[in-house]
């Protein structure tokens, strides 16, 4: 039984994260604008989960427990060249690039390093959701944040601590997900507190 909502778990979350930024990079190219997204939430989201897919990898964790990352990877960067664009600040992209692939290599040169990225990558992750709150209260207006792509990620989350427990049991692991779970929540809950109240005026 335990072994059946694994698999389950790891198929519902992988399936989920197939799609993840789908609703938000529709949102973006329809409107053709990234109003009320969060250039600086979404870098921070990135950083967050280039920390976490290396972690897993440096560590030899089951593949299934972090196979969903390089394609949430893959969708944040094609919507962050969509806002960049959008946004008309092309140029940088090649700077966080190159940032980010340093990153990465920086990453795994000691073991101090990736286990101190990683307690710091909670921080890192909350702080992309907190910006993106910040933004939603600064406007008052959703925008062309999709609600969809939070909530599938809060969804996401409670399968990962479910994961998480059933396979490596990582207390650093843990609390990420516990964190990013809550804060998916409150971010999910504000973009339709403004959809609605922009609705009713």
């Amino acid at each position: 039984m335990a072994s059946t909502l694994l698999a389950l778990a790891h198929w519902s979350t992988w399936a989920v994260c197939a799609v993840i930024k789908l609703p938000q990079l529709a949102a973006v190219l329809a409107a053709g604008s990234a109003r009320g997204v969060s250039v600086g939430s979404l870098l921070l989201e990135l950083a967050g989960f280039l920390v976490f897919l290396r972690y897993q990898i440096y560590y030899d964790y089951p593949l299934q427990t972090y196979l969903e990352y390089p394609i949430i990877i893959a969708q944040d960067v094609i919507l962050l060249l969509f806002i960049l664009r959008y946004s008309g600040n092309m140029k940088r992209a090649l700077f966080y690039a190159v940032t980010f692939w340093g990153v990465w290599y920086l990453l795994t040169l000691r073991k101090w390093i990736i286990d101190l990225a990683m307690n710091l990558c909670t921080f890192i992750s909350a702080a992309s959701k907190l910006a993106q709150l910040r933004c939603l209260w600064q406007t008052k207006d959703s925008g062309q944040v999709s609600a969809l792509t939070w909530s599938m990620s809060a969804y996401t989350c409670a399968t990962r601590i479910f994961t998480t427990v059933m396979t490596t049991n990582d207390f650093a692991v843990l609390i990420r997900f516990i964190t990013m779970l809550i804060l998916n929540i409150w971010v999910t809950a504000t973009i339709l507190h403004y959809r609605k109240t922009k609705k009713t005026d």
